[in-house]
């Protein structure tokens, strides 16, 4: 499989495939990296598609520096992205992860089509979460402005009221989810209402949890791809 490393502007990012009219923009998520989308490209480049690849902030090769993975960093690179394929595909589609869900649907108005991967869909509602198991109020929030957890999350005031006043755009287009029944992080009825309100098709993994790893885990995943891309 063709692979071709490259930059977009000071964004580390990996193209996948023959020159094709069309592609998809993978997004990964935290901890993750843009080599993670050679699992995706083997499934889809056959199909005469490629697969652009970036790293976001204080990921991958950007881990040395000294940035922090926020939307309001993370979005702008993965328009950039976006743009790039733009320039060069008729259709761009996307594969994003957990979070990079997230930053995608603040980044991109319109993609052609999504298949998403443990989606964080309601952002403000995971962070309100979070602050439950903490046992952190809003007023508490709001006088500390950040509060670490014992389960390794900031929260933060200034990520809260950002996520608040910027709404993820509100898609259209044929939207494909694969979402594990023991995702801790988003739960089931958030997924139900995000796949009713856009007309989703949902594909339940049972046993699965957010971060697909097992062999089982990652065969399905496989099996999802291969069917909806």
């Amino acid at each position: 499989m063709k692979t071709q490393r490259f930059q977009i502007g000071t964004i580390p990012a990996v193209l996948y495939g023959e020159p094709a009219k069309q592609g998809y923009v993978f997004v990964h998520g935290q901890m993750g990296r843009k080599e993670e989308a050679e699992a995706f490209a083997q499934v889809v480049c056959p199909k005469g598609l490629q697969v652009l690849s970036m790293d976001l902030p204080g990921h991958g090769e950007r881990q040395s520096r000294g940035e922090e993975l926020f939307p309001w960093t993370a979005v702008p690179d993965i328009r950039a992205a976006g743009d790039w394929a733009k320039h060069h595909w008729e259709a761009v589609s996307l594969r994003a992860n957990s979070i990079g869900t997230y930053f995608a649907m603040l980044a991109f108005s319109a993609p052609d089509r999504a298949l998403l991967v443990s989606p964080i869909l309601n952002m403000e509602r995971l962070i309100l979460d979070m602050m439950g198991w903490a046992g952190v109020t809003e007023e508490q929030l709001q006088a500390q402005g950040e509060i670490a957890t014992s389960f390794g999350q900031i929260l933060s005031r200034e990520y809260l009221c950002w996520v608040r006043e910027h709404p993820p755009f509100d898609w259209t287009c044929p939207i494909r989810i694969l979402y594990g029944s023991e995702d801790h992080l988003t739960p089931r009825r958030t997924v139900d209402e995000y796949t009713q309100q856009h007309d989703a098709a949902l594909t339940v993994v049972e046993g699965g949890e957010h971060w697909f790893h097992t062999s089982e885990q990652l065969a399905a995943l496989r099996k999802w791809e291969e069917r909806e891309a």
